[in-house]
């Protein structure tokens, strides 16, 4: 599984200065201790988004001596970006800030104490106000469908600025120039009352584009609706068409059609506030019960009633196996097939001494560690395997020297792996996550891009290439079919050619094809899967959200262990977000058609194989769920979930507190990785036969 890794984020991105040899490290640290006052200049950052300001911070003793020393920059990262300034390396408090999102932020900077030390940091804060830049063009597009007399056409418009970005969520005015003809509501939905020439406007801060319409009588005299089904289950969808035809029985084309439902609930269960959707003749319900679709076109009305029944499709999960890690966080595992016939795993250590277990996995009744590796790492977020099994590497985050850097590891003795080689060169800030082929290892380097290199020769690996998305922030990449989909938080999904050649690319020369933009969420983590009974390619894109903000528990969080002392710690971590399904079969015109939300927890890694999605769902625990045939709606109101494991530990790094880190199939079984307690395998069982007489 991907370690597309936990960013304990709090809704605020941390910036430590990096790139200092550990002795003058040390002594920043030490001369924090000396802060009188940290200035910022200046104080006040006006910007408009998109632009770029310089902001400069300064330490002082108290006889005003300037001091070096480090400091945290804390943030909202979907407003600002705050980066270290060209030319100046990673060192220094100096910083560029970016304006993302319009509104009044803050930046807080904190000097970095020792460990051990009592002092207050000192702290200097910075008021940031973000505007818009004018809106240069408004665009207009209509549904489908001509305008007859008694339809309605609905409208969307987007506004952007000159350098062509779009302005977020802005306020449209729509007029028509002859309501009598056609009038529009406030969302764009023009209606026709009577026949003859129109012209509609909408309006953002200036900006205009109109749309002219002649309307005409309305032609048809009959609606039916046709396609679907009349029995169903829950989560399936069903695809209705209209079909409007004229006083001789001729088809007629281009009526604009109003979808609508009404739902009589099941006996067994109360009528929820959302039963289910239709949009352009796709209909999906939720519960059990009898769904009329309705289709509107003028004066004509067709109705077709459906019977949703339960999918019944729950089993139950039985425990098989343990490789106990309690003293400290568990990070990300890959479980593969040893060159001598056996099979292991490999999990990672967060925010601990830089070590990495392996594993002998064969009778997952029977799991035992087989040897252990400690690199130069605070973390190993990421551990990857090959698929011919003849490499694995893993991630460094926290290195003394701060050359960071991937391990590659010779798996001929997959039992007792070595070292066969360090790679640091571009990757010294950081390495979070990776993705493994025979002979290419991607790699990102301290959020900002991934490096390509070629392991064909694991003793001595080279650099091929390397993709910066402009003005992003990656966490996660994943490659299939020469296509990597790289998870960049707020900019949604990056789609670049990296050797599938439809679009020019090679591995020496990444491509870039598509974006698939999620600017109001925290794209994490992103799976791609072809689904073979449909023929659809989704893409499954994962938040990650270290809060719950807005939610009624918000959650007291916290990932540390229980200090018996100072009565600190031994709190569950609060998440938030959910799983983004993306139809993808189409590149260019990709849609946002379901999602998979559990409401109280937050997702982490993804996986998708045989029409099954194995969801480690953070405190939600590991979470089985059927995503066969066309997917719509959201899959955890539909009865789709198979199974729940949640696992709870009384002895764990944090007690009786799960909190599923990756999750994979393998040879019949589940195993996954979790943060407070280390390795588990699982199986889900087969359903029980019942004997109908």
């Amino acid at each position: 599984m991907t370690s597309r890794h936990m960013c304990i984020l709090m809704g605020l991105v941390v910036g430590v200065v990096v790139g200092t040899p550990v002795l003058a490290q040390q002594e920043q640290l030490a001369a924090g201790e000396r802060v009188a006052r940290l200035v910022a200049e200046p104080a006040r950052l006006s910007i408009e988004a998109g632009d770029t300001v310089d902001l400069a911070v300064s330490a002082f003793d108290a006889q005003g001596g300037r001091l070096s020393v480090a400091a945290r920059f804390a943030f909202p990262r979907n407003a600002l970006r705050v980066g270290f300034r060209p030319g100046d390396g990673r060192t220094g408090l100096n910083r560029s800030v970016t304006g993302l999102l319009a509104g009044e932020y803050e930046i807080v900077v904190t000097v970095v104490l020792p460990a051990d030390s009592d002092a207050e940091p000192a702290t200097a804060r910075v008021a940031v106000s973000v505007s818009w830049p004018p809106v240069d063009r408004v665009e207009i597009t209509a549904d489908p469908g001509t305008l007859f007399q008694g339809t309605t056409l609905r409208h969307r418009a987007a506004a952007y600025h000159a350098d062509g970005t779009q302005r977020p969520e802005a306020p449209v005015v729509w007029t028509s120039s002859d309501s009598a003809v056609a009038s529009v509501d406030r969302f764009g939905q023009l209606t026709a009352n009577s026949t003859g020439s129109v012209t509609l406007t909408a309006m953002i801060e200036g900006a205009r584009s109109t749309v002219d319409y002649t309307v005409v009588p309305f032609p048809a005299t009959r609606l039916e609706i046709t396609g679907g089904l009349d029995d169903a289950r829950t989560g399936d969808v069903l695809r209705f068409a209209p079909r409007a035809t004229d006083a001789n029985g001729d088809p007629v084309d281009g009526i604009p059609i109003t979808w609508t439902l009404t739902f009589t609930p099941d006996d067994s269960i109360n009528a929820p506030g959302a039963s289910g959707q239709i949009v352009d003749g796709a209909f999906v319900g939720e519960v059990p019960g009898q769904y009329t679709v309705i289709a509107s076109a003028g004066p004509l009305n067709a109705r077709r009633t459906v019977d949703l029944r339960p999918r019944n499709i729950v089993r139950e999960i039985e425990l098989r196996g343990r490789g106990t890690v309690r003293e400290t966080h568990s990070a990300d595992l890959w479980v593969f097939e040893g060159r001598d016939g056996r099979d292991y795993a490999i999990t990672g250590t967060w925010r601990a001494s830089g070590k990495a277990y392996f594993w002998d996995v064969t009778d997952p009744t029977n799991i035992f560690k087989t040897d252990s590796i400690q690199v130069d790492a605070r973390t190993i977020n990421d551990v990857k395997v090959s698929p011919d099994g003849r490499y694995a590497a893993l991630s460094r985050e926290g290195a003394s020297n701060r050359r960071n850097g991937v391990v590659i590891l010779d798996l001929a003795d997959p039992a007792h792996p070595r070292i066969a080689s360090v790679y640091d060169d571009g990757l010294t800030g950081g390495v979070h996550n990776m993705f493994a082929t025979d002979d290419y290892l991607f790699a990102l380097s301290a959020g900002d891009k991934y490096i390509i290199l070629d392991v064909r020769d694991i003793e001595n690996p080279t650099y091929v290439s390397e993709y910066n998305h402009p003005d992003s922030r990656v966490h996660d990449v994943w490659v299939h079919d020469g296509i990597a989909y790289s998870a960049e938080w707020g900019n949604g999904v990056v789609v670049v050619d990296v050797g599938n050649g439809k679009w020019g690319g090679s591995i020496e020369n990444p491509v870039f094809v598509t974006n698939v933009p999620y600017p109001v969420g925290r794209t994490h983590a992103v799976f791609p899967y072809f689904q073979e009974g449909t023929g659809k390619f989704y893409l499954f894109l994962g938040d990650e959200i270290m809060n719950r903000r807005g939610h009624p528990f918000v959650g007291l969080g916290g990932l540390n262990p229980y200090d018996p002392e100072t009565g600190d710690g031994g709190i569950p971590s609060a998440n938030s977000g959910y799983i983004h399904i993306i139809d993808f079969t189409d590149p260019m015109n990709p849609k946002d058609v379901a999602r998979y939300q559990v409401t109280e927890f937050g997702t982490h890694n993804i996986w998708v194989e045989d029409d099954l999605l194995y969801q480690a769902y953070y405190e939600g625990g590991l979470r089985v769920v059927d995503v066969s045939g066309e997917l719509m709606g959201n899959l955890a109101e539909q009865g789709r979930e198979i199974a729940v494991f949640k696992a709870y530990d009384p002895l764990g790094y944090i007690p009786n507190a799960p909190m599923t880190w990756s999750a994979q199939p393998y040879k019949g079984h589940i195993f996954f990785s979790d943060l407070n307690s280390g390795l588990w395998a699982v199986r889900v069982m087969p359903k029980e036969q019942v004997m109908i007489p």
